[in-house]
C-alpha cells in the first residue's frame, strides 16, 4: 500500500488555518498542519540585481527518471535577486539557530513556474507510483473497505497534486523548490522554515540512507516508513512553530493568519475519509509525537531520535512507547500456493495501529464507521500484524488476509467486538457464530473473524470455501 512516503509535499488542508489563528505571541496549537500546504511564490527582479545563494549547478536534460536512475531536476539551479537571496540566508540562519544543526552545505534553489513545478511534482511521484501501482492499491483498499471499488486514483492525485503545489525539499535530488509568481512574504517565509528543517535533517542524518527512508525500503516495510516520516514531519512543524513564535514580525504573522483564513482546497475536500486523514497524519500525530520528544529534553533530545527512529505508527501514536514497545513478529505462510492455481499475491505489509484505526472509523461506506473513540481504544493495543492480499486474475476473485497479534487478550476482544459493530454494518448482516470465529456472508463476499487469546485473523474471501481453505493454512 502506498502511503505517499516519498512526497515530502502535502497540499492545502482546511484543517490547517487553525494552528496560526491567535495572537501573534502565542504559538500554534499542537494540531497545526505543514507549512508545506503553501504555495511558495517569488517575483525575480531584472538579471541586473542578481545574486546566487548557492553555486551548485543541477544536471540537464528532459527524461522522467526511473526509481532506480533518480537524477537531479533537468531545471537549473536558479540565480536569486538579491532582496530574495538575503531573506532566504536569513530564514536559514534563523533556522539553524534555533533547530541547533549546523548546514554542511548550500542547497540548491531552484525557481519554477506553478506549472513547472506541479509537473515536476507529478513527474516524480508517477515515476515510482505507476498504473499498476495504483490498481493494486485500490483493490486493497476497497477490499479493506477504505475506498469504493473502481475509484480512479490517477486522475485523482492528478488534481490533488495540481490543487496548491508548495514549495518543498527533495531529499533524492537535495534540491529546493519554489514557485515564482507572487511574492515573497510570511506564508511563504513560514514554509521556507518548515522546508529548510528537512535540509537540516537530510544533512545531519541522511534520510535516505542513514534513516533507511528511500523506495525500495519503504515498499516492503511501510509502517515503518510512515512512522520515519511522522517524525521528520513533526520536527519541521514544531521548527516552524518556533521559528514563527521567535522570529516571524508582526505583519509576517498577519500575513500567515490572512492567508489560512482565505485558502479553500476542493479537491483535498473532496477527497476519501480515510485519506483526508492519512495525508495530515505526519503532520498532526508527527508534530504531537516530536513535541513529546521535545518537551522531555528540547532539540538534543529531538536529534537523539534520529539515531533510534520509531518503528510503527503506534509508537507515534502513543510517544510513551516509544522506544521499548516494538512491533511483535507476524509471519503469513504461502498463501497464494494453499488456494492454487490462478492465485496470486498482490501485496503483503503491516497494516499497523494507525490503519487498523482508519479501517474503523474512516469506511468508505460512512454507515459503517465507528465513532473515533470506540475505533482509537479498538486499534490501541495493537501488537503487530502481517496482512496479504492475493487475486485470481482468471476469475477475478480477490482474498485478504489480516493476522493482528494484540498486546493482551483483553485488548484482542475489544478489537473484535468493535470490528464485529463495523463489519455488522459494512456487510449489512449480522454476525454468525461459529466456534471462535464470526462470520458473514453478502451478496459477492464471504468475510470472518478469528479470535483467540492474544490473536484475531480477518479472513475476506468470494466464497465460504476460500476462506475455510486460508483459515486452515492461517489459523494455529
Amino acid at each position: 500500500m502506498h502511503r505517499g512516503y516519498l512526497i515530502l509535499i502535502v497540499l492545502i488542508l482546511s484543517s490547517l488555518a487553525c494552528g496560526f489563528v491567535g495572537t501573534a505571541t502565542t504559538v500554534p496549537p499542537r494540531d497545526s498542519t505543514p507549512s508545506e500546504v503553501v504555495s511558495t511564490q517569488i517575483t525575480t527582479d531584472t538579471p541586473s540585481s542578481q545574486a546566487a545563494v548557492t553555486q551548485t549547478p543541477s544536471t540537464g536534460g528532459t527524461s522522467v527518471p526511473t526509481q532506480e536512475e533518480r537524477t537531479k531536476t533537468p531545471y537549473p539551479t536558479s540565480v536569486l535577486d538579491t532582496q530574495l537571496a538575503r531573506q532566504i540566508d536569513q530564514i536559514q540562519s534563523q533556522v539553524i539557530e534555533e533547530r541547533g544543526l549546523q548546514s554542511e552545505h548550500p542547497v540548491p534553489v531552484i525557481l519554477l513556474s506553478p506549472d513547472e513545478l506541479r509537473q515536476n511534482v507529478t513527474n516524480d511521484f508517477l515515476a515510482t507510483y505507476t498504473d499498476e501501482n495504483m490498481a493494486d492499491d485500490v483493490l486493497e483498499l476497497s477490499t479493506i473497505g477504505l475506498l469504493e471499488p473502481g475509484f480512479n486514483m490517477k486522475p485523482f492525485y492528478t488534481e490533488l497534486l495540481s490543487e496548491q503545489v508548495a514549495g518543498y525539499y527533495d531529499n533524492d535530488t537535495q534540491e529546493m523548490y519554489i514557485v515564482q509568481g507572487q511574492g515573497f512574504e510570511g506564508p511563504e517565509h513560514l514554509t521556507y522554515a518548515h522546508e529548510f528543517t528537512h535540509v537540516l535533517d537530510d544533512q545531519n542524518f541522511d534520510i535516505k540512507n542513514g534513516l533507511n527512508y528511500n523506495h525500495d525500503a519503504c515498499e516492503k516495510d511501510s509502517e515503518r516508513c510512515a512512522a520515519i516520516q511522522a517524525l521528520l514531519e513533526g520536527d519541521a512543524s514544531l521548527s516552524e512553530i518556533t521559528w514563527f513564535q521567535n522570529n516571524a514580525n508582526a505583519q509576517e504573522q498577519k500575513q500567515i493568519i490572512d492567508f489560512y483564513n482565505s485558502m479553500t482546497s476542493p479537491v483535498y475536500d473532496s477527497a476519501p475519509a480515510f485519506l483526508k486523514d492519512d495525508f495530515v497524519f505526519p503532520y498532526n500525530q508527527g508534530l504531537t509525537f516530536v513535541q513529546a520528544i521535545y518537551d522531555q529534553g528540547g532539540w538534543p533530545a529531538v536529534d537523539a531520535i534520529y539515531k533510534n527512529p520509531p518503528v510503527s505508527t503506534e509508537q507515534i501514536l502513543h510517544p510513551e512507547l516509544y522506544p521499548s514497545d516494538t512491533p511483535i513478529p507476524v509471519e503469513l505462510p504461502d498463501l497464494a500456493t494453499a488456494l492454487g492455481d490462478g492465485w496470486r499475491e498482490v501485496s503483503n505489509n503491516q497494516m499497523g495501529e494507525w490503519y487498523t484505526y482508519l479501517i474503523l472509523a474512516r469506511a468508505a461506506d460512512a454507515n459503517a464507521r465507528l465513532d473515533d473513540t470506540t475505533a482509537q481504544n479498538a486499534a490501541a493495543g495493537w501488537g503487530g500484524d502481517e496482512y496479504k492480499l492475493l487475486n485470481n486474475d482468471a476469475t477475478n476473485s480477490t482474498a485478504f488476509v489480516m493476522k493482528t497479534i494484540w498486546d493482551t487478550p483483553s485488548d484482542a476482544g475489544e478489537f473484535a467486538t468493535a470490528f464485529q459493530q463495523y463489519a455488522d454494518k459494512r456487510f449489512g448482516v449480522p454476525a454468525a457464530q461459529q466456534g471462535d470465529t464470526l462470520t458473514w456472508s453478502y451478496p459477492g463476499g464471504y468475510s470472518s473473524l478469528y479470535h483467540s487469546g492474544d490473536t484475531t485473523i480477518w479472513i475476506t474471501a468470494p466464497d465460504s470455501t476460500t476462506a475455510q481453505t486460508l483459515a486452515g493454512a492461517v489459523q494455529p
